[in-house]
């Protein structure tokens, strides 16, 4: 199955879609850092792989985008896990800009 990358463009703009085979699409990171000038005083992490969720390591609220299922305490340790990995990238990421 091919993939396609489609924009809207004004109609005076030509375009052609150029498939995309499956190894050529983008390899997210596993954290990113998300920004948005509506909550200038927040600071989101966004996990790329499941469970994928973003976390605002400002107030800590996480949101997420798949839905966890199984052992309660398994769930606990690894969402635990996964919000000091978040941590941990933030930090690291700001000390890359300190460079």
């Amino acid at each position: 199955m091919d993939i396609f990358y489609r924009k809207e463009y004004p109609p005076d703009i030509s375009f052609t879609s150029v498939p995309l085979s499956k190894k050529e699409e983008m390899e997210l990171p596993k954290f990113m850092l998300g920004d948005n000038t509506d909550c200038p005083d927040d600071i989101f992490v966004i996990h790329t792989e499941f469970p994928r969720f973003v976390i605002n390591l400002v107030n800590d609220e996480v949101e997420w985008f798949d839905d966890l299922e199984g052992d309660e305490t398994e769930l606990a340790n690894e969402v635990s896990e996964l919000i000091e990995m978040a941590g941990n990238f933030y930090d690291r990421e700001m000390e890359r800009y300190a460079e």
